[in-house]
């Protein structure tokens, strides 16, 4: 990805969200001279990664295959003392747009939408070797009421309302094409993205970017090439 198509998501993502009246903390606004500024106390920040997270998954079709994410809070599942025992973060999804087939090991999840247009999803569960089962029926609970849904079967979550996800549980989401830009949410225990995060598609978690011009936000899983201890 283009350095400068990153910082065009990124003020997309701003307006949209200034437009619906949801704030970010104010470290979402920091450039690289502010992070320099604040380098002595950012230490949690890097260890659990909070903060932009932009990626295509390596494919080179965003529009199609990505997301523009913003963790807010995580803990660190080697190490109780740092940062929270539970992670938030913002998913920012453009119409039409969707992630890839994947499921967590370790980590719970609450997927809410909270603005913008529908969000749809796909779930599956596991095998006996930890792959897709695309043949069970699929039971979860959506806002603490049971759901069962049929492998492979495309529901749609309407603003306000939440599916939980629990280990294992196979999900593609995104924004239901031609209802607009999704908003959503994520309330979950805490988040790895180095090692929870099982791929059924070949994907890459990070994008490799481009620099065609400087950086308006450094991203989560850049703060060692732009930071360095």
């Amino acid at each position: 990805m283009k350095r400068s198509y990153v910082n065009e998501l990124i003020r997309k993502t701003e307006a949209a969200l200034s437009e619906n009246k949801i704030a970010l903390p104010e470290f979402s606004r920091f450039g690289l001279k502010e992070w320099e500024a604040c380098r002595s106390r950012m230490g949690t920040v890097k260890k659990t990664m909070l903060g932009w997270d932009i990626t295509d998954y390596g494919r080179g079709e965003f529009e199609k295959l990505g997301t523009v994410l913003f963790t807010i809070r995580n803990g660190d599942q080697s190490d109780a003392s740092v940062g929270t025992p539970y992670a938030e973060k913002l998913l920012f999804v453009l119409d039409g747009q969707r992630l890839p087939l994947h499921c967590h090991r370790k980590k719970t999840e609450d997927i809410i939408n909270r603005g913008g247009g529908d969000m749809f999803m796909i779930l599956y569960g596991s095998d006996a070797n930890g792959g897709v089962d695309r043949e069970s029926d699929v039971t979860l609970y959506c806002d603490g009421m049971p759901k069962t849904v049929k492998a492979g079967e495309r529901f749609i979550v309407t603003r306000g309302n939440s599916v939980t996800l629990t280990p294992g549980i196979y999900h593609i989401f995104g924004a239901e094409a031609g209802r607009g830009d999704l908003i959503a949410w994520e309330v979950s225990s805490i988040n790895d993205d180095n090692t929870d995060n099982y791929f059924a598609e070949e994907v890459s978690r990070f994008a490799g970017i481009e620099e065609d011009e400087p950086p308006l936000r450094i991203l989560c899983n850049e703060y060692e090439a732009f930071l360095p201890e």
